[in-house]
């Protein structure tokens, strides 16, 4: 009995020492989980981090890369077209600019003086006021002496030298609309010869091979239509600034003759 007595006992004492050590494994294990779920998430915290920085630097690496690809030759000049057209487009918009004027205030400026003080004061008006409008008036008003078909003949031949001057360097614009994506166009063609040659070369038609040459031939021609496109943006918008200004200088003009006609009249 005693002997049975103490197997008993150290059954029992196996049974709970077994169980205290499946409760510490298990307890273990949830550690070993809560820890790998950490590892995880500050992994994939890490590879998002990374990603941000790598989309942040995409845009520049993958124009950077697309131009290598186009081939530096071509994909230089038309480059060259969109820094030479944007430079003439500065000039222009900073030329059409000043050259725009408050035609109705310089108008009754001018007949203000020229009734008060007569025509050398409406000169000054005019030396003093910027703007193709006021130099055309200059050149009718220097002419009154001559007679008002002198004015008139005078207003209209001035007329057209600054209408040129308003219409200088849009041909170069307009080149380089036109030459930029002849370019790429002319890139692509190189590019696909060369894509064929490659072919030829090989011996077998590579699924591979086409792709990777056409996709590069056809870079140059996205280039130069994008730059045609910037550039014709411009082109439109100077354009109707001209025929604006254009439009105030002849309605002016017909008012500047008619003005003139009755001070002749006044002065008789």
């Amino acid at each position: 009995m005693k002997k049975l007595f103490t197997l008993l006992v150290v059954t029992m004492m196996l049974g709970v020492a077994s169980i205290n050590c499946v409760k510490a494994q298990d307890q273990d294990t949830v550690a070993a989980a809560d820890t790998t779920a950490v590892i995880d998430e500050a992994a994939s915290a890490t590879a998002e981090v990374a990603e941000d920085a790598i989309e942040g630097q995409s845009a520049h690496q993958a124009i950077k890369q697309k131009f290598i690809e186009g081939g530096v030759g071509f994909m230089s000049a038309v480059i060259l077209c969109l820094i030479l057209g944007l430079a003439i487009c500065v000039e222009r918009i900073l030329f059409l600019n000043l050259s725009s004027t408050n035609t109705k205030k310089l108008l009754a400026k001018i007949e203000s003086a020229l009734n008060e003080q007569g025509v050398e004061a409406a000169k000054e008006v005019c030396r003093n006021s910027r703007g193709p409008v006021a130099s055309i008036f200059y050149q009718g008003l220097d002419r009154y002496d001559a007679g008002l078909d002198m004015v008139e003949k005078a207003v209209i031949s001035y007329g057209g030298v600054q209408t040129g001057l308003l219409e200088k360097n849009l041909s170069w614009i307009a080149l380089f609309i036109a030459l930029a994506p002849m370019l790429g166009f002319l890139g692509t063609v190189i590019g696909m010869v060369q894509a064929f040659d490659s072919i030829k070369v090989a011996g077998d038609i590579s699924p591979a091979l086409v792709a990777g040459g056409i996709s590069v031939a056809l870079i140059t021609t996205m280039a130069g239509l994008i730059v045609a496109m910037i550039l014709q943006v411009f082109y439109n918008y100077f354009v109707s600034k001209i025929d604006s200004i254009v439009n105030d200088m002849e309605d002016a003009s017909i008012t500047l003759t008619d003005m003139l006609y009755k001070y002749n009249l006044k002065n008789k």
